[in-house]
Order: C-alpha cells, then structure tokens, then sequence
C-alpha cells in the first residue's frame, strides 16, 4: 500500500503547486483594468510561464539537477520559488515585472512536473500509466484551481486568486519534503545533446513525438484561451457573467483529471497507441464542432467544453510512458527531454497565434486552428500501432 500513499501525497503536492501555473491568466481582465495594462500583456500572463518552464527543464537536464538535488528537497524549493513569484503580482509590478514573475514561475514548476513523473515512476513498474495519468490528472486539477478561486471569489478583488495560489503552492512545498524514492530506482538521465539524432532516426520514437507535439498543439492554447471564449460566448448569449465564465472554465480543465486516470486505465489495458488516438479524435472533434455551440444554449455550450476537457489532456501521460519503453535505455533522459522541450515550446506559438486567429475569425471559429494537431497527433500513433517496436509498450499492448 506504500506506493499508493506516495501516490496520493505527490498528486495532492502536485495540485497545490500547479495552482500558480494559470493563476494570473484566470483574472487576466482584472489584472487589464487594475494595472491600467494594454496590448498583448495577456498573451504573455500565460506565455510567460510555458517560456521558463522550458528554459528550466532544458538548463535542469544539462546539469543533470533531478540527480545533483534529492528529488523531495529540489520539488519542495522549486514550489517555494513558484510561490514567491506568484506573490510578487500582490506588489503590482511594472509590465515587464508581471512577465518576469510569470517566467520564473515557469522555471519553478520545471523543478516541480518533471521530478514528481520521474519519482512516482520509481513506485510503479505494473500500473506505470495509472499512476503517471493519476499526477497529470493533479496538474490537470491544478492548473484549473485559479478558475475556481475566481468564480468563489465573485465581487472580491482579484488579490485572493494571487493569495490563494500562492498559499496552495507553500503547503505544496512542505508535502513535497515528505516524498521519498520508490524501489525501483532509475539510472541517471543524463541529457546527452549527440544523442538527440539518434531520436529522430528511430522511427517509433519519431512518431510518438509527433503524436505528442499534436496534442501539445491543442493542450495549452485551449487552457489558456478557454476563459476568453467562454466569456465571448455568455456575451453573445445575453448571459455575460465573469463568475459563470470562471466557473466553466474550472469544470472544463479540471474534468482533464477525469480524464488523465481514465487515459491511464484504458491504456494499461488496451495499449498506448489505440488510447492515445481515440483521445485525440474526440478532442480534435470538439474543437471542429465547439463553434456550433457558441450561440447556446447553455447546456450544450457546457456539454461540449466538458467533453473536451477531459479528452484533451487524458492522453497527456501515456507519451511520456511511451518514451520510457521504446528508447534505448542509454539515453531516455535525453529522449524525454526533448520531447518535453520540443512540445512545450510549440505552445509558445500556439498560444501566441491563437488570439490574432480569433481576431480574424472572432472567437467562435476560433479553436479550428487548433484542430490540425490532434487529428495529425492521432494518425502518427495510429502509424505507431502496425510498427513490431509498438509491443513494446503497457506490456506488449498497442
């Protein structure tokens, strides 16, 4: 039972902390009015962020800093410097002080994320893609938290977000000192950057990271967007309410939690490549088909944003596990370290270019862009599944 209660202390850590990751792009319109704030400074609330943690992942991998710092002790200062940026938005900082505070928060959470996957790893051998879906899912919880803090807030100023993300993330902090290494320890993952062509010529590796970069195409840009459509859509619906725009939003990303545990049991049970495509084909039908409800009514509106929501990062773990079983062993952390570096830099743009898409379009068709990516995502697994390297994975399921 000891692995399960690890399990539970890292995905409970893991929630609190996450909560920093979004909690400026959850009050983004009152930070705008509060701070007298114009131009895009809500691309980079949240830009910010998926910048540092890069930055960080990739400087952590070259100086092999999981394998230098426990993993306890480097996950819980990590959560204590995400709290601390987060607390610097109280101060009301200057334009490039919030963009600043938002990618250290970035580079924090690189020493949060990617340490909890790898020690939960060492508890789980059988169950590996359960229990890595059970802690994206408290990424997934998360990221979603400031959404509800706003809608509980209601008329209150936008201050208790910043105060309630920034506590969360302390007591993250301290739990994280309870955290130990599991009995099936791994080697160190060096990040060897000659190795990073013998990635790309390894077919199977190839078409997970395509699959991943699909679905890291759509992951993001709907999180961090996803508020402004809503509010864009109860507008258009004569319903225009921040807190019911919150409030949607929360149950849209935090349903992913749903999500992430049952990508995690389908794919310990029917294999990683069938799993993973058939998450991709229902996100990427949503977000064809999202602009129809766009109008109402609102039952449907949240019906839709749900779906999604669960469907677009329950997959998320099972690339990562992939990684894990079809790379020579030699070089998993180099192989992991791309991928992460890779798929989250893809954000950047997506982020980016998704409010000018919505600027052309407006924002009921503003999610087609995203579309693309899930359904390429989902004919390189597909592709995956016929290769013999695919018995490699979740124990011989493709």
């Amino acid at each position: 039972m000891r692995r399960w209660e690890m399990l539970g202390l890292l995905c409970l850590a893991v929630v609190l902390s996450l909560t920093t990751w979004f909690s400026a792009t959850a009050i983004t319109a009152e930070l705008k009015a509060a701070w007298r704030l114009s131009g895009p400074i809500d691309i980079w609330l949240t830009n910010g962020v998926q910048i540092g943690f890069v930055a960080g992942a990739l400087a952590a991998s070259l100086v092999n800093l999981p394998d230098i710092v426990r993993l306890s002790r480097l996950m819980a200062i990590s959560a204590l410097v995400a709290a601390a940026a987060n607390a610097s938005l109280l101060l009301q900082p200057t334009p490039a002080g919030v963009v600043a505070a938002r990618i250290l928060t970035g580079v924090a959470l690189a020493g949060v994320y990617p340490p909890a996957l790898k020690l939960v790893s060492t508890w789980f051998v059988r169950g590996r893609g359960l229990a890595l879906g059970a802690l994206i899912g408290a990424l997934t919880l998360g990221s979603s938290l400031p959404h509800l803090f706003r809608a509980l807030a209601g008329s209150f100023d936008w201050q208790l977000v910043v105060l309630g993300a920034t506590v969360a993330a302390l007591v993250g902090s301290i739990l994280f000192l309870f955290a130990s290494e599991g009995p099936y320890p791994f080697g160190k993952a060096v990040f060897e950057p000659r190795q990073v062509g013998a990635i790309f010529r390894e077919r199977a590796l190839m078409l997970v990271n395509i699959g991943y970069l699909g679905h890291m195409w759509e992951l993001y840009a709907m999180w961090a967007w996803l508020i402004a459509y809503v509010r864009a859509a109860l507008e258009a619906q004569q319903r225009s309410s921040p807190a019911l725009a919150s409030l949607l939003t929360f149950l849209a990303i935090a349903g992913g939690a749903v999500g992430c545990l049952l990508g995690g049991v389908l794919s310990d049970r029917f294999g990683r490549s069938l799993t993973t495509a058939g998450m991709m084909m229902v996100s990427g039908l949503c977000a064809l088909t999202i602009g129809f409800a766009f109008d109402g009514p609102l039952w449907l509106l949240g019906l839709v944003i749900v779906v999604w929501g669960v469907s677009v990062v329950g997959d998320s773990a099972q690339f990562s596990a992939a990684v894990t079983e079809l790379a020579d062993r030699r070089f998993v952390g180099t192989a992991l370290s791309v991928q992460l570096g890779s798929g989250f830099g893809l954000t950047v743009l997506a982020i980016w270019l998704l409010p000018h898409f919505a600027d052309l379009l407006g924002w009921r068709w503003a999610f087609l862009m995203l579309a693309p990516g899930p359904f390429a995502g989902m004919a390189a697994m597909l592709a995956l599944r016929r290769l013999p390297d695919a018995a490699k994975m979740a124990g011989g399921k493709r």
